[in-house]
């Protein structure tokens, strides 16, 4: 069985949100469906995208776990973007990040 997973992002202004989950995954998205949607891939058949719905921005929660959680956030702050947070939970960490609009990415792995 084939599986792809999309997880979606929902954002009040699109042009306004798109620059910073640019830095945010550090690059360009991997493509773009229409005019209010942009979307990246994270890794094979696992992808993260943002969309213009106003009504439903702020609400997003998305963590991904990462076996390079330091480098990926020393990455991200070499970019211009730092962590709302940090939370532990027996051995492994969770970096918390949110965009303008409130919503929560997160990244965990086993340090941080």
């Amino acid at each position: 069985m084939a599986l792809d997973l999309f997880a979606g992002i929902p954002v009040t202004d699109y042009a306004a949100a798109l620059p910073w989950y640019e830095k945010f995954f550090g690059g360009q998205p991997s493509f773009l469906p229409n005019d209010i949607e942009a979307v990246w891939e994270v890794a094979e058949h696992r992808y993260v995208y943002i969309v213009q719905d106003p009504k439903r921005a702020g609400s997003a929660l998305v963590l991904s776990f990462v076996d390079d959680l330091d480098d990926r956030v020393a990455d991200i702050a070499r970019r211009g973007i730092e962590p709302a947070g940090h939370e532990t939970y027996g051995g492994a960490t969770k970096v918390i990040y949110r965009d303008a609009d409130g919503n929560e990415i997160s990244l965990g792995g086993g340090s941080g």
